[in-house]
């Protein structure tokens, strides 16, 4: 069932990102599988809407394990928070992302992103010059992405690199864990520095939609945390270093 999915999801992808989430928010949902390699109970099924099927990811906050430095039962609302960045931000990495009902209460509900198996993603994590990846890894420091592994990575068959599991993000002290660290201390790109400043904008602004998303998922010392690393991106203009005395890697890196 779930290849099946996977060969549907190619020509919702080309969908834009309003009605996508429309119909994930509305749409009648279906469970059709587990993914049992998922650490958290991650559903794969579909939402049906206007007459369409759409294969999508459901992560119920009822089937969310206890970690010891998240606060239990917010990783699905994590998930919508990063959706919310990666669109400020105007880059697509998280795919179109709802905080919903299901059959097993609240919880997060993703598009399925088909990706290309063609693609070595072991090679492709390791690549320099992927101006999608070069971003990913910016992205990933601004939401202090504590689990950013090689699977995470998925690239479409029409070019563009999506990113998936951004649940343990938003912490307030620096976690940032990442197999992505091939440009630390590099500058970062004018186009970013760009994109970064309007977040930094919008996270200035009470009524903007992208605070109002965070405020109903993150914590004001979370909120005030991702503000200050926008604003340290801003001020150094290069990739981060790895902490002192945290992990760089997550493990199993892949």
């Amino acid at each position: 069932m779930i290849q099946v999915g996977a060969v549907m999801t190619a020509a919702f992808q080309e969908l834009p990102a309003g009605e996508i989430v429309e119909a994930l928010s509305t749409g009648e949902i279906t469970v059709a599988g587990r993914l049992t390699e998922a650490s958290n109970t991650t559903l794969y099924c579909t939402v049906a809407s206007a007459g369409r099927e759409i294969p999508c990811v459901y992560k119920p906050v009822s089937g969310e394990r206890p970690l010891w430095d998240f606060p239990h039962g917010t990783l699905a609302g994590r998930e919508l928070a990063a959706f919310a960045v990666s669109e400020a931000l105007g880059w697509g990495i998280v795919p179109p992302t709802v905080y919903r009902g299901g059959p097993f209460g609240e919880g997060m509900c993703q598009l399925w992103i088909t990706g290309d198996p063609t693609v070595d993603l072991v090679d492709l994590a390791q690549e320099h010059h992927h101006p999608g990846l070069r971003r990913m890894a910016v992205f990933d420091a601004v939401i202090n992405n504590s689990d950013r592994k090689v699977g995470h990575l998925l690239p479409t068959a029409a070019g563009h690199l999506y990113g998936c599991d951004h649940g343990v993000s938003f912490a307030e002290q620096y976690k940032l864990r990442t197999v992505l660290w091939q440009w630390q201390g590099e500058e970062l790109a004018t186009e970013t520095l760009h994109a970064l400043e309007n977040v930094r904008l919008l996270l200035r602004q009470p009524d903007s939609a992208l605070t109002a998303e965070l405020s109903s998922h993150l914590t004001k010392p979370e909120r005030y945390a991702l503000r200050r690393r926008v604003e340290l991106l801003l001020e150094h203009r290069v990739h981060p270093y790895p902490a002192p005395g945290w992990p760089a890697i997550p493990w199993p890196p892949v």
